[in-house]
């Protein structure tokens, strides 16, 4: 914890921006920022949660907290907390896109409403709150932005394909944006952890034989800071993970779609 804390020195005194730190990546995320010595507003849908993270950070660590609850579904919601940050006279320098979800299962036989908040959270909710904040870092000539992508987000995923789709987006779309803004001194980091030990898997429905030995959300939310703090515009976590993701280009895309749906596939109820 101590050799995390110093990597985070680069946001001490600093107010840091993390949406769904409920639980998960992003409660992690919160804590080792806060460890760090920053100050963090927390966005989420669950307010008990919240206030009983933000409770934990400022006892533990002496650190400001707060606490906004916010449904990333819901349009309206970037700019409530954009609005929020302004009210309070915060100034962002680190903003976390952490919330998301996923939905498993064959395409046809879901809910298309569960489809579409899923864009909205892991898209269109990420492009709006970086659209709203990224100004104020480019008038600074500094902030950072780092964005939770997946590893499902470098190649066709059956039975997840819409989430695996929206993280394909989250990370090209970083990598790009991190080019037109490192100009400004504005830095962009996609993180992309592969299963990992969070409520994802149950919210999701995933089926067990996709956790594949999981790492843990603290070990996660470590490696995307560091790789933040280091101004890296890609982060995969875990050895297994990125040389799978190497392994994958070597192989037709159709093939790796077969293999993935292999993991994913699950007897329908």
């Amino acid at each position: 914890m101590a050799e995390c804390a110093a990597t985070m020195q680069r946001w001490r005194d600093q107010w840091a921006l993390v949406t769904g730190p409920s639980a998960g990546i992003g409660r992690e995320l919160a804590r080792q920022l806060a460890a760090g010595g920053a100050h963090l507003v927390l966005a989420a849908r669950r307010r008990d949660r919240l206030d009983e993270l933000a409770a934990e950070v400022r006892a533990r660590h002496g650190v400001r907290a707060e606490v906004l609850p916010a449904d990333l579904a819901r349009p309206e919601t970037p700019q409530a907390i954009f609005d929020f940050t302004r009210t309070k006279g915060i100034e962002i320098e680190l903003l976390v896109n952490n919330a998301g979800f996923g939905l498993h299962g064959e395409f046809h036989k879901r809910p298309y409403a569960r489809f579409a908040e899923m864009v909205q959270v892991n898209v269109t909710a990420v492009m709006h709150l970086t659209h709203l904040f990224l100004p104020q870092m480019i008038e600074r000539r500094r902030g950072d932005i780092l964005v939770v992508s997946s590893t499902a987000a470098f190649q066709a995923v059956p039975y997840i394909a819409t989430y695996a789709a929206t993280k394909a987006f989250e990370l090209v779309w970083a990598e790009a944006l991190a080019e037109e803004v490192a100009g400004y001194g504005v830095r962009v980091c996609a993180l992309c952890p592969g299963s990992t030990s969070t409520e994802f898997q149950q919210i999701a429905g995933s089926p067990p034989n996709a956790l594949r030995v999981p790492e843990t959300a603290e070990k996660v939310a470590r490696v995307g800071l560091r790789a933040m703090a280091a101004g890296k515009r890609v982060a995969i976590s875990g050895g297994r993970n990125w040389v799978g993701v190497q392994a994958q280009r070597l192989l037709p895309r159709a093939t790796v779609a077969k293999l993935a749906a292999r993991l994913f596939r699950k007897e329908e109820e």
